[in-house]
């Protein structure tokens, strides 16, 4: 089981981050996830983007593991930026692979609900008129996601 867990600055090149993980030819799905900082209708310049690193990594780790226990998993990989982000980068990078389609696809999705809602990052909105937005907030959609992992099978988060 390959892991891969990083808070950072900078921004990531997905190809060669999922080409570095070594995958074999006992993997038999691969699933993406690159999240986008929207423009929010033009409004957006950018998301600021707060995180304490060793605790966000901290946190990341704790649901990898998560992910780990409840499918079978060749490899996780998790790149979450923080700092100013223009409308049109990318934010977060999350890979899963696994013998198999259906593993693969529902942990990437529940690490990406997971870091949508507990993960310590704290967004702000920059307009393009020069005014900052509010903290963003988790939406009551992403918190009903997360929920149905947590009725889906015990665990402890």
């Amino acid at each position: 089981m390959r892991r891969v867990l990083r808070v950072q600055t900078k921004a990531f090149d997905a190809s060669a981050e999922i080409a570095a993980l070594g995958l074999g030819a006992e993997t038999g799905a691969l699933v993406t996830f690159t999240g986008l900082c929207r423009d929010d209708g033009g409004t957006l310049a950018a998301l600021e983007i707060e995180g304490y690193s060793e605790m966000a990594e901290a946190e990341i780790g704790r649901v990898a593991a998560e992910a780990e226990r409840r499918w079978p998993l060749d490899a996780i990989l998790v790149i979450h930026r923080t700092g100013m982000i223009a409308a049109g980068e990318a934010i977060v990078l999350v890979a899963t692979a696994s013998a198999h389609r259906g593993e693969a696809f529902d942990a990437a999705e529940f690490l990406m609900d997971y870091l949508k809602t507990r993960a310590p990052f704290w967004k702000k909105a920059h307009r393009r008129d020069g005014s900052a937005g509010d903290w963003v907030a988790a939406k009551e959609d992403d918190e009903a996601a997360v929920a149905r992992w947590v009725s889906s099978k015990p665990t402890a988060l």
